[in-house]
């Protein structure tokens, strides 16, 4: 995001960044906004950096469990490959190859594994990131787990898909939300609980006190009135 223009909870129009790079001086508001939820205030235009489509992409599918699957990904995305994406689930690892047709061509012969053709992993990549794929399906509580890449299973009961070398992790599971929490921290991250019928253990964790603070100043700078979509982030915004 390079800049945004928003409507604040006072009625002022506001702009900040830009619509080129190395534009900002200071405190980023662009990239506050992200991810805010419409709680600091109603979007009105945003810039966004883009990037062309590669001239060459290919799919390639490996049969592993899942942490062999994290272990090659991880292993990987250390290594000079022109590595876009990788999703795992059902004991089927994913890697997506993009760039140049040289590149593209001389990792796959590296690296070997089932190459899709290219309307099945069409289908493969959109039904990840839209939500269309059978994973997403059902009315089992969602879990957005965000860990480090390198992090283990986390011994979680219930369904896994796991994306972006290990670093987020879907989890459909009944797991008593603490204990997800927990597990989560534990391993160096968080989990949001992203979709459930009963939404009283909340979609964020409560963050520590200092982080809590934060919050609190940046919603009064913004929306002293409270006004702007209350309760989305925390009960008292």
């Amino acid at each position: 995001m390079l800049g945004v223009r928003i409507l604040d909870g006072r009625g002022r129009e506001l702009a900040f960044g830009g619509r080129v790079m190395k534009n900002v001086a200071g405190y980023d508001i662009s990239r506050l906004l992200a991810g805010s939820l419409g709680t600091l205030g109603v979007i009105l235009e945003v810039s966004l950096k883009v990037l062309p489509r590669p001239p060459a992409e290919t799919s390639l599918r490996f049969e592993l469990p899942d942490a062999r699957a994290l272990e090659q990904a991880n292993r990987w995305a250390g290594m000079p490959l022109p590595v876009s994406a990788t999703a795992w689930r059902d004991d089927a690892l994913t890697l997506r190859l993009s760039g140049a047709a040289a590149a593209v061509r001389a990792a796959t012969q590296k690296l070997g594994g089932e190459a899709l053709d290219a309307a099945a992993a069409a289908r493969f990549w959109e039904g990840i990131r839209e939500h269309s794929d059978p994973f997403f399906a059902g009315e089992a509580p969602l879990w957005r787990l965000s860990l480090p890449a390198h992090a283990p299973r986390l011994g979680l009961p219930g369904a896994q898909l796991i994306e972006w070398n290990g670093a987020l992790r879907w989890l459909k599971s009944g797991a008593d939300a603490a204990a997800v929490r927990e597990a989560a921290r534990h391993a160096g991250g968080e989990a949001t609980l992203f979709r459930a019928a009963d939404k009283s253990a909340g979609a964020f964790a409560r963050p520590a006190p200092e982080l809590m603070r934060l919050h609190r100043e940046l919603k009064q700078a913004f929306d002293p009135a409270g006004i702007l979509n209350p309760g989305r982030l925390y009960p008292e915004f």
